[in-house]
């Protein structure tokens, strides 16, 4: 038989003062505030299985899991810090921004930062998680940037990882983060850098960012320009024109070709860029103007001018812009090439303007170059005998690179004799056409537009040759800071 002491009440002997005491239902154990109560061994239970251990109203607890409090560390931390759980860190970043290395996740991990020298928004703290763990519920570190910042980050579980618990100012997925990247020349215009590619290279991203700072790009990318036709040449078509809208790199102003037109998202890879060269003017019998060649950048592709009609090849070509028609002493009427082939939304540019052809002792001009926005004119044998040249279509004018520039115009065409009036150059970059004798001028190098197209030689003498078409450019631009 199991031996049991039966009490309700266990006092001590010096005062009599109840050491356990039953009373009703409630079993009171101590003796006193002054007095603690040490329960010794190697495992101690307290409650029952499916009951409830509480403490009093006013009572406070140690040794049962953190509290939610941190030991602050009077150690001024000036370089990159390796964190402990439990621990608080005030950092001095007045000598450069400094990186602050979290432990590996447990739930109930905690750890504290406060900006020392009230330094955070010129040289930021960057809060990094333990490998793949999250912050916030993102994957990117976490940028502390504003000024006398002060945060606390407990550790959740592995959904969300470490979340800000004291702090307003931080975005569920992280903090803003912006591309950074190189290639071509650099230049900025406030919170926006500007890479301009004259020629072939690589746009290189470093860092694709956020949607919180910048994650896509704005663009302008201008294919080249064709050459113009001799012996009453037709204006060359400028190259393919496209652009975005640049709503997302500072809202700067556009021609109606980028009206609605999205940047593009980029990654953290390296970008190969394309710029097309002009395209030659006609410069012997039986050999026609060159087209100019394409540009791309990512998915966008512009398409180089069409070459201008000439001798020979009379009709002008398709392309970005398509080229101007020849002026035929025939008689007979030579066709502008089309624009926009292939064709794309936005149109990337216009059609080329037809050659006049000659009537009895009234000579001929030959059509004018399409531009970018403008298609080129006809040619006309009236009212000059020596004919009158088409003018080339005009281009286009961004302020992608913080400065109003006009691009992608088309060629002119040229006129018959020295006694008629040549076609001028379209806006942005056009060459003008020329009459015999003489070679047509050249479309403006990385402007993408046409060259214009050369005179008559009456038959005899050396050809009126075609200018060439000018070169591309790729203009890239994107948020860098804020």
């Amino acid at each position: 038989m199991t031996s049991k002491i039966k009490v309700d009440n266990i006092n001590k002997v010096s005062d009599d003062s109840n050491i356990i005491k039953k009373c009703g239902t409630t079993t009171t154990i101590g003796s006193g505030a002054s007095n603690p109560i040490v329960v010794d061994g190697s495992a101690i239970t307290l409650g029952r299985c499916g009951g409830t251990v509480a403490l009093a109203s006013g009572a406070t607890q140690t040794g049962f899991g953190r509290t939610g409090t941190v030991d602050w560390q009077t150690s001024i931390k000036t370089s990159t810090i390796t964190v402990v759980s439990g621990e608080g860190y005030f950092v001095n970043t007045s000598g450069g921004s400094i990186t602050a290395n979290l432990p590996a996740g447990v739930a109930g991990a905690i750890a504290a930062f406060r900006d020392y020298a009230n330094t955070f928004d010129s040289n930021s703290l960057q809060i990094s998680s333990n490998g793949s763990e999250k912050i916030n519920g993102g994957t990117l570190d976490l940028k502390v940037d504003t000024e006398g910042e002060a945060l606390t980050l407990v550790y959740a579980d592995a959904t969300k990882g470490w979340l800000v618990v004291n702090d307003g100012n931080n975005d569920a997925g992280g903090q803003a983060e912006y591309i950074a990247a190189t290639g071509g020349t650099i230049t900025c215009s406030g919170n926006f850098k500007i890479h301009t590619f004259t020629g072939p290279g690589t746009f290189a991203v470093s860092s694709a960012g956020n949607a919180s700072g910048s994650n896509t790009v704005d663009y302008l990318i201008i294919a080249g320009g064709a050459g113009g036709g001799a012996e009453e040449g037709g204006g060359g078509g400028a190259g393919g024109y496209r652009e975005s809208s640049g709503t997302t790199s500072g809202s700067y102003t556009v021609s109606p070709l980028g009206s609605g037109v999205s940047a593009l998202p980029v990654t953290a890879t390296s970008f190969p860029i394309v710029v097309g060269g002009g395209g030659n003017g006609q410069t012997a019998a039986g050999t026609p103007a060159v087209n100019g060649s394409n540009s791309s950048f990512s998915t966008i592709t512009s398409t180089g001018g069409g070459y201008g009609g000439g001798q020979d090849a009379q009709t002008g070509n398709p392309g970005g812009s398509g080229g101007g028609g020849h002026g035929d002493g025939g008689g007979n009427p030579r066709s502008g090439g089309t624009g926009n082939a292939p064709p794309v939304s936005p149109a990337q540019g216009k059609c080329g303007g037809n050659g006049a052809g000659r009537t009895g002792t009234t000579n001929e001009g030959a059509g004018g170059g399409g531009g970018a926005t403008a298609e080129g004119s006809n040619g006309s044998n009236s009212p000059n005998p020596g004919g009158t040249g088409g003018p080339g279509g005009a281009g286009a004018t961004s302020s992608i690179n913080a400065t109003p520039t006009a691009r992608a115009g088309g060629g002119g065409g040229g006129a018959t004799t020295s006694s008629g009036v040549i076609g001028t150059g379209g806006a942005g970059g056009g060459g003008d056409g020329t009459k015999s004798p003489g070679t047509a001028g050249a479309g403006t190098v990385n402007t993408g537009s046409g060259g214009g197209g050369g005179g008559g030689n009456g038959g005899a003498g050396p050809l009126s040759k075609g200018g060439a078409g000018g070169s591309g450019v790729v203009i890239i631009r994107y948020k860098f800071q804020n």
